[in-house]
């Protein structure tokens, strides 16, 4: 008690005290990696820095020019974490040194003429000191940090000396803003301290769609419990009758979860009970980590399954599953073989709204109804058999052209890049575009083959198509 009553005394006998800290951070992306100019703002007391190459910051209260009496004669310095004192006087100096919470971590009585030292390299190197010098009925009070190399001069007569007092626990907000991060804003018990602070990437706001990587859209299904099958087959009743639904949700499936929704869409002469058997094109057994709720509906049982009206049926059935099932509306993908991927190319067209992307397996754009294109961009993949005589390759490449046209970045064509196509030999070639919006891709893959879907390179016992399938999907 005694100490911090020498401190008061000091205090009062200069007549006026100031807040004063050390603020000190570091500001980082999710990565670790140093994001320079950023502003570090404490709001209520509009004290602000802007970080530097390294992410450092520093934020002080500067301490005030106080009136006190008369000074001891001399100079002082501090270099290395040594305080040396020259004394030109044979009176004796009482040195002391206080933390700025009013506690004394040093007291040391200097006498005789010359330079005394005081090793000051167990202090914390970034906190700040008060210094108390006294000299008979002269005194001297500064501030100082143990890491500082600095240097002073006590003046004969009266003279203005620096002060400093902080209340325990003075606290803040901190907000720190970086562009193309989220702003942070941190409440700091304590302005005397070094803080690391990361930023979180900003979502990227866009006339249309989405950045990779964005943040999951959930829909108003998340929350409410699923009262269907969980695997295996339903009926759904639509504006145009009823048509049998079949589907695939994770046995460990949470309703606060948003998952990916991936459609599978069957061929002429095929049924989704034979989309489901296959593992929605070789796709389930992929989603090791459970993150994706597959969908096969039945065609309308016509010798060419999808019609006009099934878009209808599409946007019917998407929009029960999202009001039922916690999906990420911003990751919706369709996939389909011969007529069902002629289906999905032409959902392609004019689904971009609800659609993030398409993977479709020998496709064309004749023979089926196609709506106007909405000249909206999405992620496009298709595969081709190069000897494929009824979805010729001429037709799957018209049906390509048509995604590049509306994909293209910066105003390019993205029509006029040559794609690398299989040579005649070796493995499978899978060319992605580089001329169009990376937001959405364009894949073409290309073998030899004819009208299947489940492609294998030579010598290999399971195709190639899934994992690339997969690839493409999950990138977002």
């Amino acid at each position: 008690m005694k100490k911090l009553q020498t401190f008061s005394a000091v205090l009062l006998l200069l007549s006026l005290s100031a807040y004063a800290y050390t603020l000190q951070g570091k500001v980082v992306d999710e990565s670790g990696s140093p994001i320079s100019g950023a502003n570090a703002l404490l709001l209520s007391k509009n004290k602000s820095a802007v970080t530097d190459a390294n992410g450092d910051f520093k934020i002080e209260e500067a301490s005030l020019a106080l009136q006190t009496d008369k000074s001891p004669s001399g100079s002082w310095s501090l270099h290395q974490g040594t305080l040396s004192i020259s004394v030109s006087s044979a009176t004796p100096l009482q040195v002391k040194v206080f933390d700025l919470v009013g506690n004394e971590v040093l007291s040391k009585r200097i006498s005789g003429i010359g330079e005394h030292s005081l090793n000051l390299q167990k202090l914390s190197s970034h906190g700040k000191y008060v210094v108390n010098v006294q000299q008979g009925s002269r005194r001297e009070v500064f501030t100082l940090s143990a890491g500082e190399n600095i240097s002073g001069t006590f003046l004969s007569g009266s003279s203005k000396s620096k002060v400093l007092k902080k209340e325990l626990a003075e606290s803040d907000v901190l907000r720190i803003t970086a562009d193309s991060f989220d702003t942070l804003t941190v409440e700091l018990p304590n302005l005397d301290t070094t803080v690391t602070l990361a930023l979180k990437k900003a979502e990227e706001v866009y006339a249309f769609g989405w950045a990779k990587g964005n943040t999951p859209v959930p829909t108003s299904g998340c929350g409410k419990t699923w009262t269907r099958v969980k695997s295996g087959s339903y009926d759904f009743v639509w504006s145009r009758g009823t048509r049998t639904i079949r589907i695939d949700i994770p046995d460990n499936y949470d309703n606060n979860k948003p998952y990916r929704l991936v459609f599978g869409m069957h061929c002429m002469g095929g049924w989704a009970g034979g989309v489901q058997q296959e593992g929605y094109y070789g796709l389930k057994p992929l989603d090791t980590e459970k993150t994706t709720i597959f969908v096969a509906p039945e065609g309308n049982g016509n010798y060419a399954p999808w019609g006009e009206e099934d878009y209808t049926l599409f946007d019917e059935l998407l929009a029960d599953l999202q009001s039922n099932l916690c999906i990420d509306s911003s990751r919706v993908f369709s996939t389909g073989f011969s007529y069902g991927s002629m289906f999905t190319n032409g959902l392609s067209r004019d689904h971009q709204d609800v659609l993030r992307g398409v993977a479709v397996y020998e496709t064309a754009d004749v023979n089926i109804w196609l709506p106007e294109h909405s000249g909206k961009p999405i992620a496009w993949m298709g595969v081709l058999g190069l000897q494929d005589d009824l979805c010729t390759p001429e037709m799957g490449r018209s049906a390509r052209d048509t995604a590049l046209k509306y994909a293209s970045a910066e105003g390019k064509d993205a029509t006029q890049e040559v794609a690398t196509e299989y040579p005649g030999y070796g493995n499978h070639v899978c060319y992605n575009y580089t001329t169009v919006d990376q937001r959405f891709p364009v894949r073409w893959c290309t073998q030899n083959g004819g009208h299947i879907w489940d492609h294998k390179d030579p010598g290999a016992s399971e195709s190639w198509v899934p994992s690339a399938t997969w690839d493409f999907i999950t990138q977002f």
